[in-house]
């Protein structure tokens, strides 16, 4: 399940930086404008105690976890909606992406410059958004006028042209004000009658408060930090606050090296282990497992689907030929410690086509082609 998460905000605010840390990938990093120009990718393992938990147990000769892919875009400037800096190329970059981790700079830093003059993060946030929205303008008075035409057909094509129009309108009006599609509360059926616009403002955000290691253990009482939860919660957007310098340094130590620099840190884990998981939340997704003495894996799954678009994620044959899923709960199999005593108790379930899959479940699917 390819879903990506593009990283975005303005120059210098530490996007690449948090790339690097999170996908090892050495995207270069750099003091000016424009040092990411093609976007990088890096696919990012997702940490999961469960699946730790599970191959302690079952020990198989290997352990995959899930993955998300994250995107790091060029950063945006004053003017990117009318081509300004690499404005056209970055937010044909962001169109392509499921989700957002916008960065946003709450450090000071003499040898960094900051294109706005000074740091402000709800000011950079603006910025962005601005030129989110009135991108997505022009991609709605473009499909305002089209739809306009079709209002002159009669019958139910007609109404249909007539309330799309409407509902253009109201979303031209709202963007006009600054406001974006996310925050303006569409239902299921107008979000669905807009989807293939692919509008800007419409995917799903989440924030990284980029600090200094300084700020690390007073993010509670840093100002900067304080400005960007407020604004988030009033989004309904959620926050990661990390030091992404830091970060990357962490992820050049070698592994048994880092628990030892995590704690004269000050910190417990990696922050990216958190937007990782807060990434994976924001697109909705669920893991459920597979286990055995070859390989104990995650699979990545959307919530809400059932046993055979689970299925269908290993391989369509799965989906195409499903009979039934045999489903117990990992918290049971670590419990007991072995799937036949997960038997014995009869907490192994046989689950049809209409189960709907649920987080943490472990699953053996029967199926014929």
């Amino acid at each position: 399940m390819a879903l990506s998460i593009g990283i975005v905000g303005l120059p210098n605010v530490g996007k690449s930086t948090l790339f690097n840390a999170l996908s090892a990938a050495g995207a270069q990093a750099a003091n000016y404008p424009f040092c990411t120009i093609e976007p990088n990718v890096g696919v990012v393992p997702v940490p999961d105690d469960r699946l730790d938990q599970l191959s302690a147990l079952i020990k198989p000769l290997k352990k995959i976890p899930t993955s998300l892919e994250f995107v790091d875009i060029a950063g945006l400037v004053r003017g990117a909606s009318k081509g300004e800096g690499l404005g056209n190329q970055f937010l044909g970059n962001i169109r392509q992406v499921n989700a957002v981790l916008h960065v946003l700079r709450c450090f000071e830093d003499d040898n960094v410059t900051h294109v706005e003059g000074g740091v402000n993060p709800v000011r950079d946030r603006d910025v962005v958004d601005t030129e989110l929205c009135l991108k997505d303008l022009e991609t709605v008075e473009k499909r305002r006028e089209r739809s306009l035409k079709n209002t002159k057909m009669g019958g139910k094509a007609g109404d249909e042209a007539k309330a799309e129009v409407a509902l253009l309108d109201r979303i031209k009006a709202k963007l006009d004000e600054g406001i974006t599609v996310r925050a303006q509360k569409l239902t299921d059926d107008e979000k669905a009658a807009i989807q293939d616009l692919f509008l800007l403002t419409d995917k799903p955000v989440l924030y990284v408060a980029n600090i200094s290691e300084g700020q690390i253990g007073k993010e509670d009482s840093d100002p900067r930090v304080q400005q960007v939860r407020e604004m988030a919660a009033k989004e309904g957007a959620g926050v990661v606050v990390l030091a992404a310098a830091l970060e990357s340094e962490i992820q050049q130590l070698a592994e048994a090296d880092r628990p030892g620099f995590l704690a004269d840190s000050g910190l417990t884990e990696p922050g990216l282990n958190k937007v990782v998981r807060e990434g994976y939340k924001l697109l909705g997704l669920w893991t459920y497992f597979t286990v055995g003495e070859q390989e104990c894996r995650a699979w990545t799954i959307h919530k809400g689907f059932k046993a055979p678009q689970a299925a269908g994620v290993i391989h369509s044959d799965f989906e195409r030929g499903f009979i039934k899923a045999e489903v117990f709960g990992w918290t049971d199999l670590v419990k007991l410690g072995s799937e036949a005593a997960v038997k014995e108790k009869g907490l192994l379930r046989v689950e049809g086509k209409e189960y709907v899959v649920q987080d943490g479940d472990c699953m053996h699917f029967r199926f014929n082609v």
